[in-house]
């Protein structure tokens, strides 16, 4: 479960974690919980961070998301929902659409499909988090947040097979914690932490510290 330090030590080990890692995109996923999970994280995104954030969390097909107009709202960059053939850029937190697969190609850009649902969802974490494990190999942070089923196992595990860096919620802090065990039996993440500490985590990630 996740690192049993104080405050002070456990920020010290958070950046040893990253020591020697440069990030050029994070991926976050989430299910049953993950709204009220990334209302908690995505605010310790600085207004000049410089690092795209791709979110998604799993919804209805036949429902209309709100959910780049909510975070739009709180948070100081850019929040957008990504669109087809649409070019990633810097300091953006993009939201899966509902209904649709979303995958980042090599050229990073986004791309969306109606191909069959992957665990039952469409959005599904694995393909997008598979997808930009292909396309940014080590400078990939992935973070797996609470949910009821297995979608994410798949895709932390290709992150941490392209050299990524991945990161779950430890599930004793997890709303439901399905999702975050099946990961860790998956792909032993580089970190296990509960929500508070990859809040911290989060603006790390764009310091690249040598």
């Amino acid at each position: 479960m996740s690192p049993g330090f104080d405050p002070g030590p456990q920020e010290g080990a958070l950046r040893a974690a990253l020591r020697g890692r440069r990030f050029e995109a994070v991926v976050i996923g989430g299910s049953a919980g993950g709204v009220d999970a990334l209302v908690a994280l995505l605010p310790a995104i600085p207004a000049a961070y410089s690092l795209p954030v791709f979110c998604i969390l799993h919804m209805p097909g036949d429902r209309e998301s709100r959910l780049a107009e909510l975070f739009d709202e709180r948070l100081p960059v850019r929040v957008k929902e990504a669109a087809d053939k649409e070019e990633i850029v810097p300091g953006t937190v993009y939201f899966a659409a509902p209904g649709y697969h979303l995958s980042v190609e090599r050229d990073r850009t986004f791309s969306i499909s109606c191909e069959p649902p992957v665990h039952f969802a469409r959005p599904a974490i694995d393909v997008l988090m598979e997808s930009s494990a292909d396309a940014y190999g080590p400078a990939l942070a992935g973070i797996l947040l609470t949910g009821a089923n297995h979608d994410g196992a798949d895709g932390m595990a290709r992150i941490r097979a392209r050299g990524g860096f991945t990161v779950v919620q430890d599930p004793a802090d997890a709303q439901v914690p399905t999702m975050p065990v099946t990961a860790i039996n998956r792909c032993k993440p580089n970190l296990i932490l509960p929500l508070a500490r990859i809040h911290a985590l989060l603006p790390m990630l764009e310091m690249n510290e040598p």
